[in-house]
């Protein structure tokens, strides 16, 4: 039977974690399903811990792990990625507005072609202040990074293993776990799952987040389009302004050589304003193109493991030979 983990980030959530196991494990057990709980408790001020100590001792299937400090969901959810078991890995929030139940029916798109899961919340039960943004940042991510997704950062989600062992998560890319898989070549899914009112404690972010996300969202877009071709992004801007200020400093020189038809070619070269901006231009086309060069550098003497190609399945696989 395959092991599904469940990887639950933990953050002043003492209230809800013993009704969290409960529903868990009636909702597992029920559908018959081999399971793991991994709680990763970030740093909680409150008692958490004891609450996830007492559920663990009850039952093997639960187990803990307790940061010095809080360093936010994405190190939570990639340290519970990898201390899981599972051929399959569910994420999904302690503060019971996630429905366990709603995992099996997840489970059966992964074994119908999909790589990754992730929950829609198309009626949210949160004030509309959270609402209204979260839903134009969504259509933001779909925009920019082309993963047509309504809930990028739905915390009920269901993947394959080797997706999560993929995916870079630091900072707070937590956001955008289905486009760095999908960058990676997975099959992206969604469904509608329910979404609940939230019974205790209040919600632990604040309106800085947007900032946050949205700075973090022009990350992730450049990761996944040119991290391996830095030069195509920077150097295209370079260019561009390069060529610009070549053409602009082309025409003054063209003009006060000739000397005609422009008034105010007969100006001092050196008062018109056009040079300034042409010499600037230029500048910044020259540094871009260098600052360009620099990073396919970079990119090339740091290419992580991580940032080969993803590979689906192999047939007659040989021994591959050892780079010396």
């Amino acid at each position: 039977m395959r092991l599904l983990s469940i990887v639950v980030p933990v953050f002043n959530e003492e209230e809800s974690l013993k009704e969290l196991a409960g529903q868990i494990r009636t909702t597992m057990e029920n559908a018959n399903l081999s399971f793991e709980v991994r709680f990763i408790d970030d740093g909680s001020q409150d008692s958490s811990w004891l609450q996830i100590l007492e559920i663990s001792k009850t039952d093997p299937r639960f187990h803990g792990t307790r940061f010095r400090r809080n360093f936010g969901k994405a190190a939570a959810l990639g340290h519970g990625f990898l201390q899981c078991k599972g051929d399959w890995i569910a994420t999904m929030d302690a503060d019971l507005q996630d429905d366990p139940s709603e995992l099996p029916s997840l489970i059966a798109m992964l074994d119908g072609g999909f790589d990754l899961v992730s929950g829609w919340k198309r009626k949210r039960n949160d004030p509309w202040h959270k609402v209204f943004p979260s839903r134009v940042f969504n259509g933001m991510i779909s925009f920019l990074t082309g993963v047509k997704l309504h809930d990028h950062n739905c915390g009920i989600k269901v993947c394959k293993a080797e997706v999560a062992m993929e995916i870079p998560l630091y900072g707070e890319l937590h956001r955008f776990i289905p486009v760095l898989a999908a960058s990676r070549g997975f099959r992206i899914g969604e469904k509608v799952v329910a979404h609940r009112a939230r019974p205790y404690g209040i919600s632990k972010y604040g309106a800085s987040r947007f900032i946050r996300g949205f700075l973090d969202l022009l990350t992730v877009t450049f990761m996944t389009r040119y991290s391996r071709r830095p030069q195509h992004f920077l150097g295209g801007i370079g260019l561009g302004c390069f060529l610009s200020g070549l053409a602009v400093l082309g025409y003054l020189g063209f003009t006060w050589v000739v000397r005609f038809w422009d008034p105010g070619a007969y100006l001092p070269l050196h008062e018109r304003p056009l040079l300034i901006y042409g010499l600037a231009a230029l500048l910044l086309g020259a540094q871009f193109l260098s600052i360009g060069f620099l990073a396919e550098m970079i990119a090339a003497g740091q290419f992580a493991p991580n940032q080969s190609p993803s590979i689906r399945e192999t047939s007659n696989l040989q021994t591959e030979r050892t780079k010396p």
